[in-house]
């Protein structure tokens, strides 16, 4: 098994591209080792020293590593965790513990965000994905817009860029309503 790996913008993630399906579909996201108990191949991860978050996409495994540590000391432990999980022919989740995707939302404005929805399907999500993360939809509210930042989206320097500069000009284009687009913690 060859396992590549790929920078992304946030340099405290990289993105480990095992060459076959980690998930059959949608994402998971393990902010912390306290949150992998559903999942043995975050729980592998998890159990190498530095490694600070976990996020599972179809092909790829974003990892985050601790601030002070540095990836050549983690890098390898953490590909020999990717190996061993896929070798072990467990499942990289066990149950149901994948996202949803985005949040529900009925009312008043459920045209408006069925249509910032599928902008943020068919725009944004692709690319962010690419980067190794994921963007998900949690509300709109007089204007704003509010997202989620999950895998390298989720602390990196350039996300408020991203978030305000590409996203905010994407919806508002197209959806004059959108005046505002604002980030999430959950």
């Amino acid at each position: 098994m060859f396992i590549q790996t790929e920078s992304t913008p946030n340099p405290a993630t990289l993105k480990f591209l095992p060459g076959q399906s980690v998930l059959e579909a949608g994402t998971a996201d393990f902010p912390a080792s306290d949150t992998a108990e559903k999942s043995p191949l975050a729980r592998r991860i998890f159990a190498v020293d530095g490694v600070a978050g976990v996020f599972l996409g179809t092909d790829f495994v974003t990892v985050t590593k601790a601030d002070g540590i540095e990836w050549e000391h983690v890098k390898p432990a953490v590909l020999g965790a990717v190996m061993e999980h896929f070798q072990s022919g467990e499942p990289a989740i066990e149950g149901d513990a994948q996202s949803a995707g985005h949040a529900a939302h009925d009312g008043p404005d459920s045209e408006i965000v069925g249509q910032i929805k599928e902008l943020l399907d068919t725009r944004v999500r692709p690319a962010v994905a690419q980067d190794g993360g994921d963007i998900t939809f949690h509300g709109f509210d007089r204007g704003v817009v509010y997202l989620h930042m999950q895998g390298a989206c989720a602390g990196c320097p350039s996300s408020t860029l991203t978030l305000k500069m590409g996203i905010e000009n994407l919806l508002r284009h197209y959806i004059p309503e959108v005046l505002e687009v604002r980030p999430v913690a959950l």
